[in-house]
């Protein structure tokens, strides 16, 4: 394993039944760096949440293996420590909030660990500020909006202190404010040297990472970085995916005939490129 990988994956294979023979996860081989934010695109069913749940051992690979920081999750004795290097977030935060106080709730976690009063004051804070959701801190979860509840599990997970986040489709459920403001929060997290591996369906979202991986049929189709991949609008759509509305405008003006610029993904990218015309 290279000493910049937090987690690596070498030619692993999944299937839900044994008895079947298509594997939901076929002969994958990846790997995340430190620091990396890393996207995972694919169609339903494309096995991209599968994948997911390896990285902390949720799933176990079938063969193959799958490497947290040099440690295998298929020992047992280091479930813990796997566990506690990788976070997950999963598309309902309903579903990971369990107390009646944002605050108690991002506690959860470190008072069944039996952390030290002081040391979880401090991890709880800086969790929160970092998910920025430390002025809602007082405030009962379910009166939250569908952003700050996923904030809230986010910062749940990070006060454990992992090197890395799995997100799993956690913008799914939210309004585009919500999903501004998990993304705002994903970058933070970068920022702070966490690894982020964020599984979604929103190309938006997808264009904000180092690196994207596309999955089809259990496999990685298609890997880079987003302005190469979001350049080959045609194989995308081969996949049933879409691109970035900024990206498919410069497509459709270039279509037209004017002289756009190649690999265009952002909003700002394409505003720019339309004024430049306009000069």
């Amino acid at each position: 394993m290279k000493e910049n990988d937090i987690l690596q994956v070498q030619d692993v294979r999944f299937r839900y039944d044994t008895e079947q023979p298509n594997f939901a996860v076929d002969g994958v081989s990846m790997e995340v760096h430190r620091g990396e934010f890393v996207a995972v695109l694919g169609a339903n069913g494309c096995g991209k949440s599968t994948l997911a749940k390896h990285f902390n051992a949720i799933l176990l690979p079938e063969s193959g293996t799958v490497l947290v920081e040099d440690m295998d999750t298929r020992t047992d004795e280091k479930l813990y420590d796997i566990r506690q290097k990788v976070g997950m977030v999963f598309q309902n935060p309903d579903n990971q909030i369990v107390a009646t106080v944002v605050e108690e709730d991002v506690a959860f976690a470190l008072e069944n660990l039996g952390v030290p009063t002081r040391e979880m004051r401090t991890r709880v804070d800086d969790a929160m500020k970092l998910a920025g959701i430390y002025e809602q801190r007082n405030k009962a979860p379910h009166k939250l909006s569908g952003g700050q509840k996923q904030r809230v599990a986010i910062a749940g997970v990070i006060a454990m202190r992992p090197d890395c986040l799995i997100l799993d489709e956690s913008t799914a459920m939210l309004d585009p404010r919500g999903r501004a403001q998990v993304m705002k929060t994903i970058r933070n997290l970068r920022d702070a040297g966490i690894s982020i591996v964020s599984i979604t369906h929103y190309m938006e979202e997808a264009a904000q990472a180092d690196r994207i991986l596309v999955m089809s049929r259990g496999r990685i189709v298609m890997e880079g970085t987003p302005k190469q991949v979001f350049s080959q609008t045609k194989r995308l759509h081969g996949y049933h995916l879409d691109v970035p509305q900024a990206t498919e405008l410069r497509d459709e003006l270039a279509a037209a005939g004017l002289p756009m610029p190649e690999n265009i993904i952002t909003p700002e990218e394409c505003a720019k490129a339309i004024f430049d015309l306009l000069k």
